[in-house]
């Protein structure tokens, strides 16, 4: 490998990299203590006043405090979801310290942002979620793709200059 003539395209990466780390964590601890935050937003959405948003947060709400209340373990499930967004983050890690090895792990990362989408509109159609809230969704996946995308750019351009 030659010499990089450019080293800031390095540290463009490592920071890209990390805010999509730092999202994947985010992601997964918020959705440990998912009724907690449900009722601390629907009390705060509540003084907008009412509308389809808060309307749809509220059925949420209601429908966990009802299951967990009769069925505590279900939310072992968002606990995986949880644990899912963690592990997906350390396979990040490595990317963010050799950048030029990433190449593998950015394109499985951009091909599970795009995933996102089918998953989204046909799991979420066949569990009655209202389209804005699958819009919601597939948001996530669009967001992730951005910080991806321009590493990829970058990995690109960083190639190009160590040839």
């Amino acid at each position: 490998m030659g010499v990089l003539k450019n080293p800031s395209l390095i540290l463009k990466f490592r920071i890209s990299m990390l805010l999509f780390i730092i999202g994947l964590v985010l992601s997964g601890v918020t959705a440990f203590p998912l009724l907690l935050e449900l009722r601390i937003l629907t009390r705060w959405m509540s003084d907008i006043g009412p509308s389809g948003l808060v309307l749809w947060l509220i059925t949420i709400r209601d429908g966990l405090e009802a299951t967990y209340a009769s069925y505590p373990w279900i939310a072992y499930g968002t606990d995986w979801l949880a644990f899912g967004h963690l592990v997906i983050a350390m396979f990040f890690i490595h990317p963010l310290i050799h950048p030029r090895l990433s190449r593998p792990n950015i394109i499985a990362g951009m091909v599970a942002c795009i995933a996102i989408f089918p998953l989204a509109m046909i799991c979420g159609s066949l569990r009655e979620i209202p389209f804005y809230w699958r819009l919601i969704d597939c948001s996530f996946g669009l967001i992730g793709l951005i910080p991806l995308i321009y590493c990829l750019r970058l990995l690109r351009k960083i190639e190009a200059e160590t040839e």
